[in-house]
């Protein structure tokens, strides 16, 4: 790192955390930071785990070593195959001069390795040093931007304006499913947004083996990273994803701006940022046709199921489990008595809140308004909204009514969702429903490189019988990996069906063969209603197809 025009001392620091909501201490990779005043060593001393004082004038330079070797969207990763790149993780900042431009360069990179990102295309020609350089408008601008480096398959959405490229990096994928798929989710919610915000996007994908076990998506400015073990899982992750272009990414919350890389950064606006994201990730795909009605009824089912089943529902709002996504890095807190996750609770509340402004306009508009308007009157503007307040406030003028109440009892507070009541405004009715099904007798967690630790054991349980404890390393599932989506997973198996572990306890690998217990389980299902009203069908299909009903015209004197 080259630091220009330093007048006496710089202090350098290191984020504790980007992205997510969880401080991760990236200097505990950092090793021998030195510095040098044209070539020889100039004072420096460490003020805290990420902070370093440096004394001298001119141009300073430092060096220092970071080891990372993790997978996933949410780390960083040189190995033989390649290099993914989340700059905040590695790359220091001056702490009072995070707003000048930044010019960073890749250096000796092998021979047959390419460089794919937001701010270049990958066919730039690289030359014999095989350096690459490009420029940040400032450190924030830099973090923003992962890198991807290696030997990867990339191609245009063709038909896309501005440019939409994807960059695979991994196996067992198809190219003309993914380009279809990315093309219907990217059309629509450019054309539903009113316009592209970007002049180049890219997505990154680790797929198959590449993902290494690890998942998930992370959204940037003009990016996104999305590590999916199986292709079948893109179009989720792919859609909420590209909506967070706009949700969070342009329209912020006050509470998160500016950034403090050094400590926690409390917002209440979660639910909105990303669990009414998830509400325009399963709009997208049920509008584009990448889902049946029938398989957006079943997810809106399992969201509300999932969200009924933990007993921290009955006291824990919206607001209060947005503030606690801190607390997420501990697994207690993931407990269902402990927490609900503000994804879910969010998207619920974002379907529930488009119900009601169809029906209170007569279906003249929509929750879609309110993310134009938010749109328009904040990200366009340059101005970050005052978290549930400025939703509430947006919300209130595209409905005409007040949603004060709804805000009230639902956001801040943790009183039961009207379900019952707010779906009938669209033609839908909740059923309940008992079922037997498998349980696995155990809980796990999984770390950002993918490894999956068991982290509890029922007692009596075909695990605990079978000799599983807490703080095995599990290796391989059934003969395969440990599933992503577990839950989802457990839903396609029955009581009685076994189960086969490979698992690493204190160095020792073992096989354990144990049968899936049963547990039983309130199920809610959401269904189309028989005696729906012509008004109610309009709302469904308004909410299904992405339409809205034009008001009537005022009656001529």
């Amino acid at each position: 790192m080259r630091i220009p025009d330093v007048s006496g001392e710089v202090v350098v620091q290191l984020p504790a955390w980007n992205a997510l909501y969880q401080i991760r201490d990236f200097a505990s990779h950092v090793q021998q930071v030195q510095a040098f005043v044209g070539g020889q060593p100039a004072p420096i001393g460490k003020l805290d785990k990420q902070t370093w004082r440096i004394t001298g004038v001119g141009t300073i330079t430092i060096r220092y070593t970071a080891y990372w070797d993790e997978p996933g969207p949410f780390a960083t990763q040189l190995n033989s195959e390649h290099a993914f790149i989340n700059p905040a993780l590695i790359l220091l900042y001056a702490r009072e001069r995070r707003s000048e431009d930044v010019d960073l360069s890749l250096r000796e990179l092998p021979e047959a390795w390419r460089v794919a990102g937001p701010f270049f295309t990958t066919r730039e020609k690289i030359g014999r040093a095989r350096n690459l350089g490009f420029d940040a408008k400032s450190y924030d601008e830099l973090t923003d931007a992962p890198i991807e480096a290696g030997q990867f398959d990339e191609f245009p959405l063709t038909g896309m304006k501005p440019d939409v490229w994807v960059v695979v990096h991994g196996d067992n994928w198809k190219k003309s499913h993914i380009e279809e798929t990315l093309r219907r989710i990217c059309a629509y919610e450019i054309k539903m947004m009113g316009g592209a915000p970007f002049e180049r996007y890219v997505f990154i994908f680790h797929i198959g083996k590449a993902a290494a076990g690890a998942g998930g998506g992370m959204e940037h400015a003009n990016s996104t990273a999305i590590s999916i073990p199986p292709e079948d899982s893109l179009p989720g992750v792919s859609a909420h994803e590209f909506f967070h272009l706009w949700n969070v990414k342009r329209i912020r919350p006050a509470t998160l701006e500016p950034a403090d890389y050094t400590k926690e950064q409390y917002t209440r606006a979660l639910w909105f940022a990303e669990g009414v994201t998830s509400t325009y990730g399963s709009y997208t795909l049920v509008r584009t046709g990448l889902w049946s009605k029938g398989q957006f009824y079943q997810d809106l089912g399992e969201q509300i199921t999932e969200l009924e089943s933990r007993p921290a529902n009955r006291w824990k709002s919206a607001e209060e489990s947005s503030l606690d996504a801190w607390l997420e890095k501990y697994p207690l807190y993931n407990g269902p008595d402990y927490s609900v996750s503000y994804y879910t609770k969010g998207q619920i509340l974002g379907v529930l809140m488009d119900l009601l402004i169809r029906e209170r306009t007569n279906n003249s508009a929509s929750l879609d308004d309110v993310l134009r308007a938010m749109n328009s009157e904040f990200a366009k503007k340059g101005r970050a909204y005052r978290d549930s307040l400025d939703v509430r406030l947006v919300t209130e003028e595209i409905a005409g009514s007040s949603f004060e109440e709804f805000f009230r009892r639902y956001v801040a507070a943790a009183e039961p969702l009207p379900y019952a009541e707010v779906l009938a405004l669209g033609g839908l009715e909740l059923r309940e429903r008992k079922s037997v099904r498998a349980a696995l007798g155990f809980s796990i967690e999984r770390d950002f490189g993918g490894e999956v630790r068991v982290m509890a054991v029922s007692l009596g349980s075909g695990a605990a019988v079978a000799g599983l404890r807490v703080g095995d390393n599990l290796l391989r599932w059934n003969d395969g990996e440990v599933p992503r989506r577990l839950e989802r997973w457990l839903r396609e198996q029955k009581p009685g069906d076994k189960l086969r572990l490979r698992a690493r306890r204190d160095g020792k690998e073992m096989t354990l063969e144990f049968p899936f217990d049963a547990q039983e389980e309130m199920l809610w299902q959401v269904e189309e209603a028989s005696g729906a009203s012509e008004k109610a069908k309009r709302i469904r299909e308004g909410i299904l197809r992405g339409v809205t009903q034009p008001r009537p015209a005022a009656a001529t004197p």
